[in-house]
């Protein structure tokens, strides 16, 4: 068997840090490698077919560098890419290889977080049209009303560092009253882009009392920890070195500024050329 090798961790920019952050903190001893495709970013914007194909190089290279398992920390990515690569591209390319995304984890346990059975997402104009959380919460709880919000405005304050300013309040309330305009009985709340979780203190401030707030990267990490349990021999092929290495598709020295925003601890990353 090859020797083991870093779990590999993808996302359209810097957002996939929050979701590396909790999986460390589950998983301290394996090693990582994290992929942020900031040249191209950002991907909420783009058709099902951009996307996938940016996903699909960016799962390549990881995979050229040893990865044998990869986690789509992008809800876009997860939505619009996931499934064909899962379906159409592993059987010819990789068939021992595993992608795993963060939309299925999460579709997973949310109807336990709600006593109305009405469910608010928040996330990404390409994560709402393309419709995956309605469809992958119907298949385990089919009871559950699901509403839906795009906030495009979100990344950009959150990439700019105005996250927490003023200026903020007339989006986070916005998006906030748009959704549940759809529904007073809306009683949970998924943030369903992996910055969103940096908007946290806005959205507490104009949430109303009482509402459940769910962020992605304590679900994502639980949900990996229990599919290693399932499957160690996957799991003896993931190297446990403790590591972290940071690549970037744009320049290093701004992913490595801005990831402070997300990141507890400085951050060396290295450009990569695709």
């Amino acid at each position: 068997m090859p020797a083991p090798q870093p779990i590999g961790v993808f996302d359209s920019g810097y957002g996939g840090l929050t979701v590396l952050q909790s999986i460390v903190r589950k998983l301290p001893q394996y090693d990582y490698v994290y992929l942020g495709d900031n040249a191209r970013t950002p991907y909420g914007t783009r058709s099902f077919d951009t996307v996938y194909h940016y996903t699909l190089e960016c799962v390549q290279h990881l995979f050229r560098m040893g990865c044998r398992l990869v986690i789509l920390a992008c809800n876009t990515a997860s939505a619009k890419a996931l499934r064909n690569i899962q379906q159409l591209d592993l059987p010819t390319l990789a068939p021992e290889r595993r992608v795993l995304g963060v939309i299925r984890p999460t579709t997973e346990v949310i109807g336990r977080f709600t006593a109305s059975g009405h469910v608010g997402i928040l996330a990404t104009r390409g994560t709402v049209t393309s419709e995956s959380y309605r469809v992958e919460i119907e298949k385990f709880f089919p009871a559950l009303a699901v509403y839906q919000e795009a906030c495009p405005m979100w990344v950009p304050l959150v990439e700019n560092g105005e996250h927490l300013d003023p200026g903020a309040d007339y989006f986070v309330r916005k998006h906030l009253k748009n959704l549940l305009d759809q529904s007073p009985d809306i009683d949970t709340l998924l943030l369903a882009c992996t910055h969103y979780p940096l908007l946290l203190p806005k959205i507490r401030e104009f949430a109303p009392d009482g509402m459940t707030i769910l962020s992605q990267g304590e679900i994502v990490a639980d949900s990996l920890a229990d599919y290693l349990d399932r499957h160690p021999e996957m799991a003896e092929q993931c190297s446990k070195g403790g590591s972290r290495r940071f690549l970037t598709t744009d320049s290093p020295e701004d992913f490595s500024r801005q990831a402070g925003l997300f990141w507890n601890e400085p951050v060396a990353a290295e450009r990569l050329n695709l």
